[in-house]
């Protein structure tokens, strides 16, 4: 995918692009992280209660997508079907000469598991490799669910913020003065603010969901590319190809982000991964105090709670110290990869 990207772009591109590949680690780091990514959108055909097909008198059937009763596979009630349970499945493939398929993992995030030969939590076994939490729930589901949410949640809250901090940081740098002194000082006040304090008061006035959640992170994560963008564009104002096409009389929206932009963005891109990175651990922390996402959201930062509580299940904190572990690593090690990929200094 790079190869085909790196002949389709100009040769300063394909250089960076040779630059990041020749970085093994992060080049790696990129394809392993994508790979468990694209796994965790998957996440209900990895890990879930229903089965993926049921075949039932010739016909085929899909509980993962649609819900059907228990009179549907010739069962009296008209309450949603529960395929574990042995009458169930024996209607199914003895009374309907069918089959079921079921996903790797049998449970879902929020799947209870009753039939557990000691009490929760309960260690690894065939049925749960993770074991369980305190509540009878799968480890393995939960972080599978877990990694997905505060991936989604980092990429949202990283490209909202980037863009509003570029925008803001481009206004300061380009008109300067006034607009840049007050501007300037908003900033000094609004960052000096205890966000993670403000992150707790306002998440225990409301309940927190996904979006609102996102929403107020939104407001403090902007300002961390606002100082290196204006750098830039204090520097780029008073170009020669700045002055060149002001004279020409295109507008100050064009000149900032058609010319002084692009060289703007070098600087944004390579903090980015980093900006990603913390993203994510503000999450696990908001989710490990509890005021992050709803009670029973599949989160890691719950588990890294569930750890702490229950210190005679070691699993727990295993789990969740290495999942954190290896999912900030290959962040890391990306971030480095693209700044080393965009440094000037560096010929591939």
């Amino acid at each position: 995918m790079l190869g085909v990207l790196s002949r389709r772009c100009s040769p300063l591109n394909q250089r960076r692009i040779e630059n990041f590949r020749n970085n093994r680690r992060g080049y790696w780091s990129l394809w392993i992280f994508l790979s468990l990514f694209l796994l965790s959108l998957f996440a209900e055909l990895l890990a879930n209660d229903r089965p993926l097909v049921v075949s039932y008198q010739g016909d085929l059937y899909f509980p993962v997508a649609a819900e059907y009763t228990e009179r549907t596979f010739g069962g009296e009630f008209a309450s949603p079907a529960d395929y574990k349970d042995p009458y169930i499945q024996d209607l199914i493939k003895q009374q309907g000469n069918g089959w079921i398929l079921w996903p790797p993992i049998r449970y879902r995030y929020d799947t209870i598991n009753y039939d557990l030969p000691v009490p929760a939590p309960s260690p690894p076994s065939w049925d749960n490799p993770l074991g369980t939490d305190d509540q009878a729930r799968d480890v393995l589901a939960r972080v599978i669910y877990g990694f997905r949410i505060s991936v989604l949640f980092a990429v949202v809250l990283t490209l909202a913020s980037s863009v509003i901090g570029v925008i803001a940081g481009a206004v300061q740098g380009y008109y300067g003065g006034k607009v840049d002194l007050f501007f300037q000082r908003f900033i000094e006040i609004w960052s000096g603010l205890p966000v993670l304090f403000l992150l707790i008061i306002l998440a225990s006035i409301v309940e927190p969901n996904f979006w609102w959640l996102l929403g107020i992170m939104l407001l403090f994560s902007w300002m961390q590319l606002v100082d290196v963008v204006r750098a830039e564009f204090l520097r780029g104002r008073n170009l020669e190809y700045v002055r060149a096409a002001r004279a020409l009389g295109l507008s100050n929206r064009m000149i900032m982000f058609r010319h002084i932009l692009p060289n703007a963005m070098v600087a944004t891109l390579t903090f980015m991964p980093f900006i990603f990175n913390g993203s994510v651990v503000t999450l696990t922390a908001l989710d490990f105090l509890g005021f992050g996402l709803p009670p029973g959201s599949p989160s890691l930062g719950e588990l890294v709670a569930q750890g702490k509580t229950n210190l005679h299940a070691p699993w727990l904190g295993v789990t969740a110290f290495m999942t954190l572990s290896v999912m900030l690593t290959l962040l890391i090690f990306i971030g480095e990869a693209v700044r080393d990929a965009f440094d000037p200094r560096k010929v591939a």
